[in-house]
Formats: structure tokens, C-alpha cells, sequence
């Protein structure tokens, strides 16, 4: 099992920056990859970007060269840097971790971009 919390989210005026993280503990040492997530308001999730134990990352289309997802030195940690933020980017995030028994949710959290 392996459980994961998020932090950071919050209300950022347009052109703003936030930082999320995500936490895991439990089973770390099967997870492969981590990634981030995100459900707008009556929207499917969709991915974000995510990043595996090499460190290759991988984001979608719209949020390239804006956003940035780094793992910490213990692998247990993966970040979000989200900078240039648009109102579109509103949503909740969600981290997951890809690991050798399935994929594991954190909680979400939100995500506002609005002036």
C-alpha cells in the first residue's frame, strides 16, 4: 500500500506561480513513477505530467514550458512547479504513483487561477 498527500494548492491571480508537492510513504520502494493530475470543473481528469525512477518526464501539451514536476532526493517526494498560471489551470490536482501493485490517489488539491 502506499498512501500520498498533497500540498501547495491555493488562489493565484493570473501570470502567478504555486508550487505543489506530493508526499508517499507506505510502500515506496515499488513505485516506478509518480505523476500529477488534474480535474476541472466538469471536466475528466487528465494528465498533467509525470515523472519515472530515471528521471524522464512527461507533460501534456498545454502546460509544457509552464509547468515543472521533479522528484526529491528520496524518491518519496514529487513536485509540481507551476508558473504562468492561466485560469484555465483551475482545477484539482491530484498525485499518483505508479507502483509494482497498481496506481495509488492522493486526496487532490485545489487549484484556483482567477483575478
Amino acid at each position: 500500500q502506499v498512501q500520498l498527500v498533497e500540498s501547495g494548492g491555493g488562489l493565484v491571480q493570473p501570470g502567478g506561480s504555486l508550487r505543489l508537492s506530493c508526499g508517499a510513504s507506505g510502500s515506496i520502494f515499488s513505485i516506478n513513477a509518480m505523476g500529477w493530475y488534474r480535474q476541472g470543473p466538469g471536466k475528466q481528469r487528465e494528465l498533467v505530467a509525470t515523472i519515472n525512477n530515471a528521471g524522464r518526464t512527461n507533460y501534456r501539451d498545454s502546460v509544457k514550458g509552464r509547468f515543472t514536476i521533479s522528484r526529491g532526493n528520496a524518491k518519496n517526494t514529487v513536485y509540481l512547479q507551476m508558473n504562468s498560471l492561466k485560469p484555465e489551470d483551475t482545477a484539482v490536482y491530484y498525485c499518483n504513483a505508479y507502483h509494482s501493485s497498481g496506481i495509488w490517489w492522493g486526496q487532490g488539491t485545489q487549484v484556483t487561477v482567477s483575478s
